[in-house]
């Protein structure tokens, strides 16, 4: 999967009018926190920038065993946070969340969760859960902290798109270092970084709380994540909300080339998007026509990166956003407008990738490495790529064969891959799918279904936004907050059980209608470090 956590950070500017900060649990400020809860020691959480974004949140830190098959050997720690109820009489127990990756620092989402929840009307639903973020192992403000090449990202990049035997021998080469740094300087533990290893942990935290079972809201990856510890742990489940569903069938190789295919269509819809507004963006009247413009503009990073600093590959990333969020949309076209036509690169330098740290990355690498088995046969991943792009497929392909080329390289083969199942006497779980996500497609909602025979699924129909739920959709967001507040789940059907319609003015956003300013609020300025 590939920067999966995109729509739920966004999310937190779009319902609860901040980002998510910058957190860290080792160590604890101001005066001794409350008295320890069944194992943990909550103090105040360490917060970067202004004001406290964590809404007093509490902070703390729970060692875990690296390794599960030797318990009593080295030791290694989780960051956790911890945002309290305040409806003592309709207590529900604790609510995990997990914004996707694998990568993604989930410490800010405690307060995040209920701020979201509120924001779509359910703020009592929110009120009746201790909710718990963390930062899986390796990641942000645990320890420790992967972290391979910090530069490895910096700008400026060499394009994407190889266009001679010795571009893609580069890029083998730095793909192939960046995986000698990480089995260098993390060698001991890349071998526990499972997604089955953080689902251990996330069952010592429950322990640690004193909780018989837990309630888990998953986004992207965390719906695998989710769906690893209900497989693990059936009868430490409550509820689970899973939004935008990885397909168990393609962990991990194929789900990139699935990705490219959907991500190819989700950029050609803002293409055609953009032209429907050539009044205001000035790039043509079709999708042919935009599409040109941009991919002019990839060929002149090429010579002479725009405003010093994007190349081809960087125009990539930012512009892959459109793909995954459709409130990125009118911000990005602005931005484009404005190089294209004025040579004005603020705009888009306003969303660069500066670099300068690559724990996100690291663990992506890390994670989707141990979890199951890639080729290892550089001409596989060659040959496919190369047979993707000629079919079509431009935009996202050589741009995903780079961000998951070190795995190709790992200091050992993964997997097998963990089989979910749903075993006898899990409880219904959620599942909402949006049918055009790009970043998780709409078979993965299916095929979660089919593996989980208790669960419910919804399909946002047209939806474009990748994990979508608390964004505004009612439909989406009434049925989550019903299952979360009481467990009501939809009537059984075949395939999908339910399904909401997307929100037009959400999917396809009229920038005659909203200002910039607010539209770059409802996109989310700051956008995560990396790529998923």
């Amino acid at each position: 999967m590939r920067k999966i956590v995109l729509a739920a950070t966004a999310l937190v500017a779009a319902a609860g009018g901040g980002t998510v900060a910058a957190v860290s649990a080792s160590a604890q400020t101001g005066p001794a926190g409350p008295a320890a809860v069944a194992g943990i020691d909550w103090g105040a959480c360490e917060v970067s920038g202004p004001g406290d974004p964590m809404n007093r949140a509490q902070c703390a830190d729970v060692e875990v065993p690296l390794d599960y098959g030797r318990p009593g050997g080295r030791k290694i720690s989780v960051a956790v946070s911890r945002f309290r109820h305040t409806d003592e009489k309709n207590y529900q127990g604790v609510l995990f969340v997990n914004p996707g990756g694998p990568g993604g620092s989930g410490l800010a989402y405690a307060p995040a969760l209920a701020r979201w929840i509120g924001g779509v009307g359910h703020a009592d639903v929110a009120a009746k859960y201790d909710i718990i973020g963390f930062d899986p192992r390796g990641v942000g403000a645990s320890r420790p902290a992967l972290t391979c090449d910090p530069n490895y990202s910096d700008p400026v990049r060499r394009d994407y798109v190889p266009g001679s035997r010795g571009d893609e021998a580069a890029w083998v080469a730095k793909s192939k270092k960046y995986a000698q740094d990480c089995a260098r300087k993390f060698g001991w533990m890349l071998p526990h970084m499972r997604t089955s290893d953080a689902a251990r942990d996330v069952d010592a935290i429950r322990a640690a709380l004193g909780q018989d079972k837990i309630s888990w809201y998953g986004f992207s990856y965390g719906t695998y994540f989710g769906a690893t510890y209900a497989t693990l742990f059936p009868n430490r489940v409550k509820r689970m909300v899973l939004d935008g569903n990885v397909n168990p069938k393609t962990v991990w190789y194929d789900a990139q080339l699935e990705q490219d295919k959907a991500f190819e269509h989700n950029i050609r819809a803002w293409f055609a998007w953009v032209a429907k507004y050539d009044s205001v963006y000035h790039l043509g009247t079709s999708e042919k026509a935009v599409s040109a413009k941009y991919y002019a503009a990839l060929d002149g990073a090429k010579k002479s990166p725009i405003g010093g600093q994007i190349g081809p590959a960087e125009l990539t990333d930012i512009v892959l956003s459109a793909g995954y969020n459709t409130g990125y949309y009118i911000p990005f076209a602005e931005a484009l407008s404005a190089w294209v036509n004025d040579e004005d690169p603020s705009g888009l330098l306003d969303w660069l990738n500066t670099g300068g740290q690559d724990n996100d990355f690291a663990v992506y690498n890390a994670v989707q490495a141990a979890d199951a088995r890639w080729p290892r046969n550089w001409s596989k991943w060659h040959n496919d790529a190369a047979k993707l792009y000629r079919q079509g497929y431009k935009f996202e392909t050589w741009g995903n064969v780079w961000f998951n080329a070190p795995i190709a390289f790992w200091p050992f083969q993964g997997g097998p891959a963990l089989k979910l199942k749903g075993a006898g006497g899990l409880p219904g779980m959620l599942l909402v799918q949006s049918t055009q996500d790009a970043a998780t497609p709409v078979t993965g909602g299916l095929e979660m279904h089919k593996v989980f025979p208790s669960s419910r699924l919804v399909f946002e129909v047209g939806g474009k936004t990748h994990a979508n739920t608390l964004n505004g959709n009612a439909c989406l967001d009434d049925k989550v907050a019903a299952y979360l507040d009481t467990g009501a789940l939809p009537a059984s059907h075949r395939g999908p059980d339910a399904y909401c319609k997307a929100v037009p003015e959400l999917n396809d956003p009229d920038p005659t209608a909203m200002s910039l300013k607010a539209a770059r609020a409802t996109a989310g300025k700051d956008l995560p470090v990396g790529r998923r």
